[in-house]
This record gives C-alpha cells, structure tokens and sequence, in this order.
C-alpha cells in the first residue's frame, strides 16, 4: 500500500517555530519521518522543541537561531542546513507578527514592522531556500503561512498592517509559484483561521470573541490544535505535485459566508 505522505529522509525548515503552530506543524512534518530544522530568535525555546521532536518522533533535529528579517541570518540558516543535510525539500514560513489597533491610528513603525516581518521575511526565507537548495536539486514545497485575513477584512480586530501584509504573502505565493514552477518547486499559502496560540489566547477566551466565533463560523468553534496538520502534510508531501499557487483556508468556513 502507498503511503502518499511519507516524508522519510526529506528536511524541512520551519520558522516561528518556537511555539504556537509552528511547533504543531513541525511535529506533523516529523510524524511523517521528516527532518526538521525550527527556527526562531528564543534559541532556549528552540532547544526545547527540539528536544521534544527527538525523543517522540526519532528524526533529526538542527535549531537555528534566526531572526529572519536580517538576510545575513537568513543566509546563514541556509549554510548550515545544507552542510549538516545537503537538501532542503521543504520550507514553511511560519513566522509572523500582528499589530491591532484602528487603522487611524496606525503608525509608520507598525505598519513597517509588519511587512519586514510577514512579507520581506517569507520573501527572503523562500529567495535564499530556493536560489541555494530546491532550484538546484529541481524540487521543493514552500508553504507560506498567510492568514484568512490575507483574503478578507474584519470588523472585530482592527488590523489593517496585517491584512496589507497577509494578502501580499498570498499573491507573492502566486508569483513565486508562477516563476519557480519549472523547477519542481511548488508555492502555496495556508490561510488559518482563529487558532489559540501564545499570541491570540487572550483574546479568543474572552466571552465576547467567543461569540463573535459563534456567529460568523460555520462550525461555531476555534480551530483546534492538529487541525492545521493535514494541510501542511499534504502540501509537503510529493503528492501535491500539481497543487502550486493555491490558497488554502483552514478557517471552519469564515472565508466562505
């Protein structure tokens, strides 16, 4: 019997991967034989991670201190994965930021910080991964961790900055995907929905976004933790080959009302 999603010998680069979905994503990619390199700028909460992927999953495990709005950095990461594993197959950029506040009140630095995180940051994860390791080994899966709120407004959380950056990590997907295609690299976004993480767990417990949930999801509850899992397999896995440049939601139906 074929098993579609073995990723067996395959390294993936995961980035925020120091907490949050992030690590939910690492450990499904390991769950199916991948290596994985987490990285982050915390190398302590690295650390734990990856000793907990070790011992519960047997793959190896390079964290990587990195702060990926600095390309030197970012460089470096590259370095280091290909000497220890001379491949990277796959990608996830995961790291990301938010700013909430109204629009108005939005400052130059904010809305700057966003986009050197969300949107420069992936950029220059996908051009130093790809340049290095996917176009010369004429494979790869780069998934872009994007946002529903990449692909519509919101009248609860005001967060114009993120919106702006979610959306443009959704179309650089594309273009990125519509240039690097013919190389066997594949470009796609997932879109989460509300997930509780470190960073949105204040918010999501409180009784007003509790029914706020109710009333604009399908399925009236949060995302739960593993449910991003099956998504970053698939489009990891060598099975999605004909799946570039797509935008995947997985929101319990909010995009679709």
């Amino acid at each position: 019997m074929k098993n579609f999603f073995d990723l067996k010998g395959q390294v993936a680069i995961v980035t925020g991967c120091s907490g949050g979905l992030g690590v939910q994503m690492a450990k499904a990619l390991a769950n199916q034989g991948c290596n994985i390199v987490p990285i982050a700028r915390r190398m302590e909460k690295l650390e734990e991670v990856a000793a907990d992927l070790r011992a519960d999953y047997g793959v190896e495990v390079l964290p990587i201190r990195c702060d990926i709005t600095q390309t030197e950095m970012v460089e470096n990461v590259v370095t280091k994965v290909m000497e220890r594993f001379g491949r990277i197959d796959i990608l996830v950029n995961n790291a990301g930021t938010g700013a909430v506040a109204p629009a108005e009140d939005i400052t130059d630095e904010q809305f700057d910080n966003e986009m050197k995180i969300d949107l420069f940051g992936t950029f220059k994860m996908a051009r130093a991964v790809a340049k290095r390791a996917m176009i010369p080994a004429k494979y790869g899966r780069i998934i872009n961790i994007a946002s529903m709120y990449g692909l519509v407004g919101n009248k609860i959380a005001p967060c114009s900055p993120y919106h702006a950056a979610k959306g443009g990590v959704v179309n650089l997907s594309r273009g990125l995907a519509a240039e690097w295609g013919k190389y066997g690299i594949t470009v796609n976004t997932i879109c989460p929905g509300y997930f509780w993480t470190p960073l949105t767990k204040d918010t999501l417990e409180t009784d007003w976004f509790t029914e706020y949930a109710k009333s604009t999801i399908p399925v009236e509850r949060y995302g739960n933790e593993g449910e991003l899992d099956a998504a970053a397999i698939f489009l990891a896995s060598p099975a999605a080959s004909y799946v570039n440049g797509a935008a995947l939601p997985v929101d319990g139906g909010y995009t679709c009302v």
